[in-house]
């Protein structure tokens, strides 16, 4: 009964006056979720996650564990409702700790009945955490999936700016014998959604701490990156269509994404090979996914491939874009009024960051 209703479900009707008829449309949910410190209570030895273990900082017990588990789950089930029922047919997910988490994560009985496969590398990052992707098996089969490192060298202005301004996220390390800095690898996927070939790439860019403005040749970087393996399979493919994901720790706006990326606010402006970002509009509208010291941005980010926004809905083409922001998911009191209901010591929240999504549709 359960899988009638999802074969139901992904049926989506819209109308579209063309000759008198309706059309009809299949559709996907694709989004992403910066998890926030999704860690397990056993103490790595390897990695530094001390404080979330039942002896630190967190006092981050089994329970809570499951708790935040339970939480996460509820939110990738209803991203996308009501325009798809169906739960993402991918989500791209950041601050992971291992693949056991995620394990843990898609046994939860909201997440169940969409059998969801990972994809997930450990990264060089001091604290652990990784980016991953979750698929529904019964749509996408992954071929070839591989984690890219990004290697950039200490900007000298860090330590100054470090004495100047503070970050909240304190991810990425530096390695003083090489002068590198350590920070999460792009995790890159291509495999088939219902026959159709799709690349994937997922992102957590390294943080801000240390100063936006001394930190971002690092983003950059990690820009000039993206596009070189999005370069990369059109060469192969010219027709190649990809999704580039993840938090970006750097808005819309910012050269990283505008410049490194060459990504464009309005699809008339997309080149041939170019990018579009649905998601400038909304941070020019004041929109944001995440909040520090009372000013929002949009860090988490979903941006395509021209070939996604050509007129020609006969194979999956993006539709729209949006921000996951529930009232369950917003803080109702306190100094963070209003701002993502997160951790703290007294409940067990979701995540400091909102999830963001897109819909792929084609006609049937």
């Amino acid at each position: 009964m359960q899988i009638i209703k999802l074969r139901i479900f992904l049926i989506f009707f819209f109308s579209i006056t063309a000759f008198g008829q309706a059309k009809k449309y299949s559709i996907h949910t694709v989004a992403f979720y910066n998890f926030e410190n999704l860690f397990d209570t056993i103490d790595d030895i390897y990695t530094n996650d001390n404080e979330w273990t039942p002896n630190g900082t967190q006092n981050w017990t089994t329970e809570k564990y499951h708790q935040k588990l339970q939480n996460l789950s509820k939110v990738i089930s209803e991203i996308g409702k009501p325009e798809n029922p169906n739960a993402p047919v991918f989500v791209g997910a950041s601050e992971i700790e291992n693949r056991g988490v995620l394990e843990d994560l898609v046994k939860r009985l909201a997440l169940l009945p969409f059998d969801y496969g990972i994809i997930h590398f450990d990264s060089p990052d001091k604290r652990g955490i990784d980016v991953a992707l979750l698929y529904q098996k019964k749509y996408f089969k992954p071929v070839t999936f591989s984690n890219i490192p990004l290697y950039i060298l200490k900007n000298k202005n860090v330590e100054e700016e470090e004495k100047n301004e503070a970050s909240p996220d304190e991810e990425t390390t530096i390695k003083k014998e090489s002068n590198r800095v350590f920070t999460r690898d792009q995790l890159l996927i291509t495999g088939f959604l219902e026959g159709e070939e799709i690349s994937i790439i997922v992102n957590h860019w390294p943080s801000r701490s240390g100063g936006e403005k001394a930190t971002s040749e690092y983003r950059e970087a990690a820009g000039k990156l993206n596009r070189r393996i999005i370069d990369s399979l059109q060469q192969i493919n010219p027709n190649a269509k990809v999704i580039t994901m993840g938090d970006l720790n750097d808005g819309p706006y910012n050269k990283s994404i505008k410049v490194a990326l060459g990504a464009k606010s309005k699809k008339a402006e997309v080149p041939e090979f170019g990018t579009y970002n649905p998601f400038e509009e909304m941070a020019k509208r004041g929109m944001g996914t995440t909040a520090f010291r009372d000013s929002w941005d949009i860090f988490d980010q979903i941006i395509i491939t021209e070939t996604l926004i050509k007129p020609d809905f006969s194979s999956f083409k993006f539709w729209k874009a949006g921000i996951f922001n529930k009232p369950y998911l917003i803080q109702t009191s306190g100094k963070y009024k209003g701002y993502p209901l997160r951790h703290s010591t007294n409940e067990v929240g979701f995540s400091d960051h909102f999830p963001v999504y897109i819909y792929l549709i084609k006609e049937m």
